[in-house]
């Protein structure tokens, strides 16, 4: 019987551990000598909650479905009915085709094609690759179609460090800004997190805290990499998500949904903040003939002071 999620790609490098998946061209699976790092999805499971799945060609939610661009209209399906939004774009649900395949390393391709909301033509390529590093995600798309389209891009893995649940990790999130959300998920504002319940810039317990937040001015090193860090409340465990500089955002979730439980915490690269589409922030203008890429990544905790 065909698995939910299409033909299973696992990678592997010592006793690292992953699988990608043809549906949606998504991580369901990254283990270091047997412990996930990810909170994943069995092979009989379909990725609810996004997990590990790939935003494209919009990450989060576009209010009303609609949008303007270069003036003309469009109307995406509302696939978040219960608060009248689109969401995390166009592909997670479609077949990816193996494109290069090591053991280490794998790449996958996925033409989008226009339809309805989204008239434009891209060609889509996501690798995946493990180095004594950890696990690194390089983006690509391509406009192959004739005239300009926006493009925004994101991710959607849940970490975790062997935690029952998030309320016992120490996260540290090097954000000094925060957006400000209304009922529909979609921003009403910035701040400062400077000392708020939103503030983890210096690390601290997640405890009962609830986060659905869009954090962005981020901190990086010299590099430009941006690192969320999480910590096991007794040092035991830790690992890091890290960030280029084409990724200014990051959503951060403690998902608090039944699929979840908040076993593991999202922690999802942003090109754009959610409804870029309708406020132009962030958005790609990509010309025909134009490529774009973004790379992030995941340091387990067999791989900690490596570099990225």
């Amino acid at each position: 019987m065909l698995a939910p999620s299409g033909e299973q790609f696992e990678i592997a490098l010592e006793d690292q551990r992953v699988v990608v998946v043809e549906v949606g061209g998504g991580l369901r699976t990254y283990t270091v000598d047997g412990a996930d790092v990810i909170d994943g999805y069995a092979l009989e499971e379909m990725a609810t909650a996004g997990r590990g799945q790939l935003l494209v060609p919009w990450p989060n939610r576009l209010q009303d479905g609609n949008y303007e661009f270069e003036g003309a209209s469009q109307q995406l399906p509302l696939d978040e009915p219960e608060h009248g939004n689109a969401i995390h774009g166009l592909v997670r649900w479609v077949s990816w085709r193996k494109q290069e395949r090591e053991p280490h390393r794998v790449v996958l391709g996925h033409a989008l094609r226009p339809q309805p909301g989204y008239p434009f033509a891209l060609d889509l390529r996501v690798e995946y690759e493990l180095s004594p590093a950890g696990l690194a995600v390089r983006t690509g798309a391509t406009n192959v179609g004739a005239t300009s389209c926006p493009y925004g891009c994101g991710a959607h893995p849940y970490l975790t460090i062997g935690t029952d649940t998030v309320d016992d990790v120490v996260l540290r999130v090097p954000a000094r800004t925060a957006l400000r959300s209304d009922e529909r998920g979609i921003p009403a504002g910035a701040a400062p997190v400077d000392g708020g319940e939103l503030d983890f810039r210096s690390a601290r317990r997640i405890g009962e805290t609830r986060l659905d937040t869009a954090y962005t001015d981020l901190e990086r090193d010299e590099s430009g990499i941006a690192r969320v860090a999480l910590r096991a409340g007794d040092g035991s465990t830790d690992l890091t998500l890290w960030v280029d500089e084409s990724y200014p955002y990051l959503m951060v979730f403690t998902g608090d949904l039944p699929e979840v439980e908040r076993r593991g915490l999202a922690v999802e690269p942003m090109t754009c903040p959610p409804n870029a589409f309708r406020s132009g922030d962030g958005v790609v203008v990509l010309e025909p003939g134009q490529r774009v890429a973004t790379s992030w990544g995941i340091v387990p905790p067999v791989s900690r002071g490596n570099d990225v």
